[in-house]
């Protein structure tokens, strides 16, 4: 979800087939989007643990617990779960939590119930995903700016204004695109690893004694000697990984070679080298536990790096927000949102949308995080729980992919899940703690999206249930034409129908009130198919029902948008001559009103209504010329 993509995608991610000079290429590109949410992560992550809502005391024996927990948080969840063997779960080149929920979907499961759970926590966790969005550019941002208070006291009343500016800002320019400044974001983000490996570099030279902390037993000793105290400081530790679930989702934009290349040269060592730098700084000055980051700059140079890491925070704000554009083109697609404009906002890189109507909401709410909890600490209280829970689904998704699609043993696949969720549940278990303070925020948004999502679902299936029973099967429809014989007019036309089983009831009205019909008439259907793209030789299929009717199916994955004139010239390949200059679209209006009997409850109902006349026109959607489309009415009950 970021600022370079690559057209040729293969079973191995954007980066089959990639020669040495275009890996260095595309790795650097991947640094800005990839790693910019949990590189900005030592901002915050270590000072929460000593200084945040449940901070534990600055002695020598803590700092090396905690350490010791963050270096193999990063070990087993990043390194191990996602890099080694999440990343290899892919939907043709793509991942996310989406994706993965629809390699799970009709087709894979036996077991209806089954199947139809794991979709459900799978909406869930993506649904999880536009509530870190909202907190992930407040709390990057608000943790950099907060570095001016070290500069100078007088600057502490204007972090808020600041960071508000700055949210605003990058919120407002979303609709420009970022194609003209996404080439800098690998390089500053590149010299932002390097500057914070520098920094802690320099402290673990005067302090080596710190690198012991990379034995286990000392975070087991933390736990162990801490007991309650020690396991709710884990939901501070797991800020480290906040970010993970981003590889994942990045995985057809880059692909896994740069991903993991970039993680184990660079984004490792540089993290590594910067927490292990602020745990030597705390053990000989305890006092600057309020920030330990800035502890490491130097005065002459705080503003610089402030500037720096307000810089890179920024980066990491755009790459969450370009993903909850795209996380909501893939909903679309899969059937769970209804029509929202997306504009593309690069002619090179298909990956560069900009969704309006998400965006405000983004905008809105992220502002209003800040103005609500007005520090960086405070809003780390409400990171953890819905980002856990996200990589709880992921395991178990991943387990039935292993099983399902790659034939693994129930062993060998359960002992890796067995593992990663004893680890997921337990920094899960952590976090639960952090709901009565502000962690209840980014659960409610998730709960709203999933409520938006599955309504928007059902209501379609139940919509679509009544046109099947308003309408005739396409064989009917064509025997009564046989019957009462209407006139044909010369011409073209093109209906759009939601099933290509069945006459489309626009088709069937338009021919009760006007009495005529087209000579050559195509009914066209699209599918959104479970995979991101689908390849052009298999776009459209064209059948032949006699009579001048055709049936055109088109299909499109869901990283793809639906175009008609693509649709036509794939139909004229097939032999099937419609030009879009003469043809007339026709298009079925759903009115729906309040039925006898509720097939949802009166508010979902009520929600549903209000969801369809959000949506964007079909025409819109679909890219048919506006002044060629005509519309005819379907009344419906809900």
């Amino acid at each position: 979800m970021g600022e370079e993509t690559v057209e040729n995608r293969g079973l191995d991610g954007a980066s089959q087939g990639l020669g040495g000079h275009s890996l260095a290429k595309l790795s650097l590109a991947a640094l800005g989007v990839v790693y910019g949410d949990i590189g900005t992560s030592p901002l915050y992550a270590l000072r929460e643990c000593f200084h945040g809502e449940y901070g534990i005391a600055v002695t020598a024996d803590n700092v090396f617990g905690v350490l010791s927990l963050m270096f193999w948080a990063l070990i087993i969840i990043v390194t191990i779960k996602y890099l080694t063997f999440i990343l290899k779960a892919d939907n043709q080149g793509e991942g996310g939590v989406i994706a993965l929920t629809a390699l799970v979907r009709p087709g894979v499961l036996k077991r209806t119930r089954a199947r139809w759970f794991l979709v459900v926590v799978g909406v869930f966790a993506a649904s999880l995903l536009y509530g870190d969005g909202m907190i992930t550019p407040a709390i990057s941002v608000m943790s950099a700016v907060e570095g001016m208070k070290f500069f100078t006291p007088l600057f502490k009343p204007l972090v808020i204004p600041a960071t508000i500016v700055i949210l605003g800002a990058l919120f407002l320019l979303q609709s420009r695109g970022t194609a003209g400044v996404g080439a800098l974001f690998g390089p500053v983000v590149l010299f932002w690893f390097t500057i914070i490996a520098l920094l802690g570099l320099v402290e673990i030279i005067r302090h080596p004694q710190v690198l012991a902390a990379v034995a286990p037993w000392y975070g087991l000793e933390f736990l162990g000697r801490n007991q309650l105290h020690g396991f709710l400081v884990l939901g501070a530790v797991f800020l480290v990984v906040t970010g993970a679930e981003t590889l994942y989702a990045d995985l057809g934009h880059f692909g896994r070679g740069p991903i993991r290349l970039t993680w184990l040269f660079l984004v490792l060592p540089a993290l590594l080298l910067n927490y292990f730098g602020q745990g030597a700084l705390l053990i000989s000055r305890p006092e600057v536990s309020e920030h330990p980051f800035y502890g490491l700059v130097p005065s002459w140079a705080m503003m610089p790096m402030v500037l720096l890491a307000t810089t890179a925070t920024i980066i990491a704000s755009q790459a969450v927000i370009t993903g909850a554009f795209s996380l909501t083109r893939q909903a679309i697609q899969l059937g769970y949102l209804p029509r929202l404009t997306v504009v593309h906002t690069s002619a090179r890189h298909m990956g560069q949308i900009y969704v309006p109507q998400v965006n405000w909401i983004l905008m809105v709410c992220t502002i209003g995080l800040v103005v609500g909890f007005r520090s960086s600490s405070k809003l780390a209280a409400a990171y953890g729980v819905a980002v856990t829970s996200t990589m709880l689904v992921s395991t178990i998704l991943f387990y039935v992919v292993a099983r399902e699609k790659w034939g693994w043993s129930r062993l060998a696949a359960g002992f890796l899940m067995g593992v990663f969720l004893l680890v997921d549940f337990t920094f899960f278990s952590a976090n639960v703690s952090k709901i009565m303070h502000g962690a209840w925020f980014p659960l409610v948004i998730g709960g709203i999206v999933f409520t938006l999502m599955t309504t928007w679902r059902r209501g379609r299936e139940i919509l679509a249930g009544q046109l099947r029973s308003l309408t005739l099967t396409l064989p009917e429809f064509q025997e009564t034409i046989k019957v009462s014989s209407p006139s044909r007019v010369s011409g073209q036309a093109v209906f759009l129908t939601g099933n290509p089983e069945v006459a489309p009831a626009a088709l069937v009205n338009n021919l009760k009130h006007n009495k005529i019909l087209h000579s050559e008439i195509a009914l066209l259907h699209f599918i959104a198919e479970e995979i991101p793209r689908v390849p052009m030789e298999k776009k459209v299929s064209v059948d032949k029902l006699g009579s001048g009717f055709y049936k055109v199916i088109a299909r499109f994955g869901f990283m793809e948008d639906p175009n008609i004139a693509l649709v036509l010239t794939l139909m004229r390949e097939q032999g099937l001559d419609f030009t879009l200059e003469n043809t007339s679209f026709f298009l079925g209006h759903e009115q729906i009103v309040p039925g006898k009997r509720l097939a949802m409850s009166v508010w979902r109902s009520k929600l549903f209504a209000f969801l369809s006349h959000s949506a964007q026109e079909a025409a819109t959607y679909f890219n048919v010329p506006g002044d060629q489309v005509i519309e005819v009415g379907v009344r419906l009950e809900l």
